[in-house]
Formats: C-alpha cells, structure tokens, sequence
C-alpha cells in the first residue's frame, strides 16, 4: 500500500503505480490539508470580491468577479475546455499514472478541491489494481 500525500514518488514507485502492481490511498494529513482548502475556497467563493480561478476566468479572460448565477457556468466550462484532447488514447498504463500523479498533486491541498475528487480516482486505479 502506498500513502500518497503530494510527497515526491521515486521512479520504483511510478513504474509499480503504472504497472497496477501496487495499491494506493489518500494519507489522512492530506486529507485534512484538503478538507481546509476547499473551506477556504468556499468561504471566498461567497464573498463579493474577484479571486482568481475561483470566481474569474483565467488568462486572458480575467475580467474581475462574474456574478454568482454565473460562477457554476464558469467551473463547468472550465471543465469541459480540459476534457478534449487529440492524438492516440493513452495506453492503460499512462492513464493509471497520469490518474495518479494527479491525485497526488490534489493531495498537496492546494486546489480548493474535496477528499473525494482523489478518493474516486484512487478507487478507480483499486478497481483495476493487482489482478
């Protein structure tokens, strides 16, 4: 079992990670790290004051605070704009660690997002793991 809490992986551990040889779970001070994350970035989501990526756009589209019927369009088009991509489909392989890495990365609490969001995708990887 490896505990992943944002910490660095070593090469070892991404080659187990991708190969499904090795189960994962979400370390609890990460956990918590980002249960105050995402308190935060609720808290400041209901404030009237611009905060960058959370109830602006990005890049170029800054334009100060969008009103609060629009701030649930924003994130979903947010979403929608890093679900297409193009080029041959990642091998089974590449997606276990590209899944990973990026529950790693959300393990660090930086992102405002829930436990769950890491959670689903650490349940997804142990659904396929170690067969």
């Amino acid at each position: 079992m490896l505990q992943l809490g944002g910490q660095p992986l070593t090469l070892k551990e991404l080659a187990e990670i991708a190969s499904g040889r090795v189960r994962l779970e979400l370390a609890q001070a990460a956990m918590a790290q980002m249960e105050a994350s995402r308190r935060v970035v609720r808290r400041v989501a209901g404030e009237h004051r611009p905060v960058y990526g959370i109830n602006t756009g990005f890049r170029q589209a800054v334009r100060g605070a969008h009103r609060r019927r629009c701030i649930e369009r924003l994130q979903l088009n947010l979403v929608r704009s890093h679900a297409c991509g193009l080029g041959r489909p990642l091998s089974e392989e590449e997606t276990r660690l590209t899944m990973a890495l990026r529950a790693n990365t959300l393990a660090l609490g930086y992102s405002g997002v829930r436990p769950v969001i890491a959670e689903m995708l650490l349940a997804m990887l142990d659904a396929a793991c170690c067969r």
